[in-house]
């Protein structure tokens, strides 16, 4: 025999050999030895006095381990990235980098005779002026609706927040006299600070970076000073819905200012003069922050010299001075300046020539310019120089444009006579 037989009764239940042997499929391979959870201490490690005669090897089998890593490093990268985006994403809404910046237009306004004297009691007393209303009554409100998707509240809070900053930029002493100007900037954007900020510490004629579009200040180094309650104001509010989801204010206001300048010429009052169109933009943060965008400011200022630097700040010609050197015309060859005139003339009456009557230059013509209100020569107090009253043609050539939303800065159109400001 080949080997022993098996017993009448049958092998014997777990006795090796007996039946089909459990562990045959098992192959004791070195992947299987080096895939096991736990090992035998060497005969070296148990001399050493090993706690345990077994050591457990990892928790996990080697390839879920590695995944398992992977993951959780995914995982963290990812929430990271998530993180950073949300801080710092390339789509941005309404932010510093999506605020437009403010383009402006700074004209001055050249007499061309000797400047008047008004009253000094009474400086507005037979003016055009003399109808505006004192200081920031003269910004009035429109009738609010709602605009698009902007509500009533959000309008009244765009029409309140573009009269503080006219009245701050354009009223307040403070500012007018060359002070502090800190108001003014805390409404702003923040996106238009650091232009706002360099206009003022670096002033350039380059149709971003004037003062004087941002508001009228006259230059300290003048020592001139307002007239008590002297300052008229009169012109409009107007509000529109932009395609960018914004809301746009659209402003025009003359502002009139009485002066004089201690121990000069008697202490004799003249006018000076400023229009501003204005155009401010709200997105729906601005309003909830109140805060604004000056996106476009066109002024036209006077009487000033034509060569006056009005970059930074207004230097009046006062009572009985007359401007230096004639008005000087665009010259399409300098690229050093912005395309637009680089003065204008101003109001002859202004100037100290006395209002022309209806029989000297017709029914229903106007002599005066209408870029600024009539001047005072033949009001009350007037101590102007008299001299001939224009003629009609000259009137008519004379006349600028009134308000527009981007007016010619070259050849103004033709006036509107329905126009309640200037």
């Amino acid at each position: 025999m080949s080997g022993p037989g098996n017993p009448p009764e049958g092998t014997p239940e777990g006795v090796p050999g007996g039946g089909e042997d459990e562990y045959r499929s098992v192959v004791f391979d070195e992947s299987f030895v080096r895939a096991a959870r736990i090992q035998e201490f060497s005969a070296q490690e148990r001399l050493d006095d090993a706690d345990r005669a077994v050591r457990v090897r990892h928790a996990l089998p080697r390839g879920l381990a590695r995944q398992a890593v992977a993951l959780i490093t995914l995982i963290v990268v990812a929430f990271g990235f998530a993180i950073y985006m949300g801080v710092r994403h390339p789509y941005k809404g309404r932010g510093q980098d999506a605020t437009e910046q403010l383009r402006a237009t700074v004209i001055p306004l050249v007499p061309s005779g000797k400047v008047a004297s008004v009253s000094a009691t009474a400086p507005f007393r037979g003016q055009r002026a003399e109808a505006y209303r004192v200081g920031a009554e003269g910004i009035t409100m429109p009738a609010i609706h709602r605009i698009g998707d902007f509500g009533v509240g959000e309008v009244t809070q765009a029409f309140s927040t573009a009269k503080l900053y006219l009245t701050d930029s354009s009223i307040s002493q403070e500012t007018v006299t060359g002070g502090d100007v800190s108001s003014v900037r805390a409404l702003l954007d923040p996106g238009q600070l650091d232009q706002f900020d360099s206009s003022l510490s670096r002033p350039y004629t380059d149709g971003t970076h004037e003062a004087t579009g941002w508001l009228v200040r006259f230059d300290p180094a003048a020592r001139v000073r307002l007239v008590r309650d002297g300052i008229r104001v009169q012109g409009t509010l107007d509000a529109i819905e932009t395609g960018d989801d914004e809301l746009e204010i659209a402003a025009d206001h003359t502002f009139v200012y009485a002066l004089y300048r201690p121990g000069f010429a008697d202490n004799a009052v003249s006018l000076f003069t400023v229009r501003r169109q204005m155009r401010f933009h709200f997105s729906h943060a601005d309003l909830r922050q109140r805060q604004i965008q000056v996106v476009q400011a066109d002024v036209a200022a006077g009487p000033l010299a034509c060569g006056a630097a009005v970059q930074n700040y207004f230097r009046p010609i006062l009572a009985g001075q007359t401007a230096p050197g004639a008005v000087s015309g665009a010259d399409p060859y300098r690229h050093d300046r912005p395309v637009g005139a680089v003065c204008a003339p101003l109001t002859d009456a202004t100037s100290g020539q006395p209002p022309a009557t209806a029989s000297a230059t017709g029914p229903g013509v106007r002599p005066n310019a209408t870029w600024l209100p009539r001047g005072a020569t033949g009001a009350p107090g007037a101590q102007g120089s008299p001299s001939v009253s224009p003629s009609p043609a000259a009137a008519r050539t004379a006349a600028p444009s009134p308000r527009a939303s981007r007016p010619s800065l070259l050849t103004p159109p033709p006036p509107r006579s329905s126009s309640p400001s200037l």
